[in-house]
């Protein structure tokens, strides 16, 4: 494949870059998806991306456009209700809950959960229906030379290719990003959490539930029925040693820590996958965009999984930049580009230090600090006007 050439090579195939490639593929574009790792596309398999995703309202449209919600409608567990708990007391108890309910601010759900294997399997799926685009499991990029006209991206198969336009959606350690020379600024918290998913005795409702107490925040989303029982995706984020701890414990003990730290809200818990673990921080690039480059998703900007605004900003990133290389002859230009840093920069950095608050306010221990939260959650609630601007604004809408 040596100088083949391409309209768009995208760096990354994960959920963020396969969302893409569907996308840009369908807008017509001859696009190459790269990552270094086939895609795990089942639930057991080792290496399986036991987290889900919260496809908040304004990505569905998006994934209609390429393609990808007739697939994933089916096995799309709805959000109808965000619930808040405060157990922030002496003993792991629900002492505040509220819910905020989309019906309050649309005839939609807020959104709609997806584990992320299931995700890479109806991703992967489409793109072999899409004529103008090749995707290359086990391949990745290890170099990038752009100049006005273009650009050539080596692989890691020794071949090069070149194309109009780079689009990083590699990762936190994004290989195309540091090619580029952008920088990234880190902020680390100490704190890890835990993904897996469970099964319980009390329906869920289609409720997605956020359990605040010390060391971060533990939250249920729900799921599709797993043999016969409720199920839920749990992220459960700790201070780092104690997360270690958790993940080391045996079955029968961790389903004991995990439901007291449920506060038993949906009865006893029974662990039904394997437990994955990773470092949480706040990571934003200096800028979105180079010559010939554009980043988005974990290459750009990296976020607590809180408010399930990680991937809808990374689809919020290629919500943008389609609609900007709509305009334009070349995707890859640097009037596209400079436009593309200028209409997402600024919101991912407001976005990032909310949840950056958010996230300190979750992990803190002392007695007095857990009341002032409880409180402010209950001021906040108690203000229709205000709960509804919350609501909208964690959407991303208007």
């Amino acid at each position: 494949m040596a100088d083949q050439s391409f309209d768009i090579v995208i760096s990354g195939g994960g959920v963020a870059g396969l969302s893409a490639a569907c996308l840009l593929g369908a807008e017509g574009y001859k696009v190459l998806c790269l990552d270094p790792a086939a895609p795990v596309t089942d639930r057991s398999a080792e290496g399986a991306d036991l987290r889900t995703t919260a496809f908040l309202q304004p990505a569905r449209a998006l994934l209609e456009d390429a393609g990808l919600w007739e697939r994933l409608a089916p096995h799309a567990a709805p959000l109808e209700i965000m619930r808040i708990v405060d157990a922030g007391g002496p003993a792991p108890e629900a002492r505040l809950i509220r819910d905020f309910r989309a019906a309050e601010i649309s005839e939609q759900p807020f959104g709609w959960n997806l584990p992320n294997w299931l995700l890479r399997r109806e991703m992967v799926a489409q793109l072999a229906d899409l004529e103008r685009v090749t995707f290359r499991p086990g391949i990745g990029t290890t170099s990038l030379f752009t100049r006005d006209s273009g650009a050539i991206v080596g692989l890691s198969d020794g071949t090069r290719v070149r194309t109009r336009l780079v689009l990083a959606a590699d990762g936190r350690a994004s290989p195309m990003r540091s090619a580029a020379g952008i920088s990234v600024k880190t902020t680390r918290y100490g704190q890890k959490a835990l993904a897996f998913a469970v099964t319980h005795t009390e329906p869920h409702q289609n409720i997605s539930t956020e359990i605040h107490r010390s060391g971060g925040p533990f939250t249920l989303v729900p799921l599709p029925d797993f043999e016969g029982c409720p199920s839920s995706a749990v992220v459960w984020m700790e201070d780092g040693p104690k997360a270690q701890d958790l993940a080391l414990l045996p079955v029968a003990e961790f389903e004991a820590a995990a439901s007291e730290r449920s506060t038993g809200i949906l009865g006893p818990l029974t662990l039904r996958t394997r437990r994955a673990i990773w470092p949480i921080v706040t990571q934003v690039a200096d800028r979105m965009a180079g010559q010939r480059i554009a980043l988005m998703a974990e290459a750009a900007h990296v976020l607590p999984p809180i408010g399930a605004q990680g991937l809808n900003m990374s689809l919020g990133d290629l919500r943008a930049l389609r609609d900007l290389m709509r305009k334009a002859d070349d995707p890859g230009s640097a009037e596209v580009l400079e436009a593309y840093d200028r209409a997402r920069h600024r919101e991912v950095k407001i976005r990032a230090a909310g949840i950056d608050l958010l996230n300190r306010a979750s992990q803190v221990a002392p007695q007095p600090l857990r009341d002032l939260r409880a409180a402010g959650l209950q001021t906040l609630y108690g203000a229709a006007p205000v709960r509804r601007m919350l609501m909208q604004m964690g959407l991303g809408v208007s």
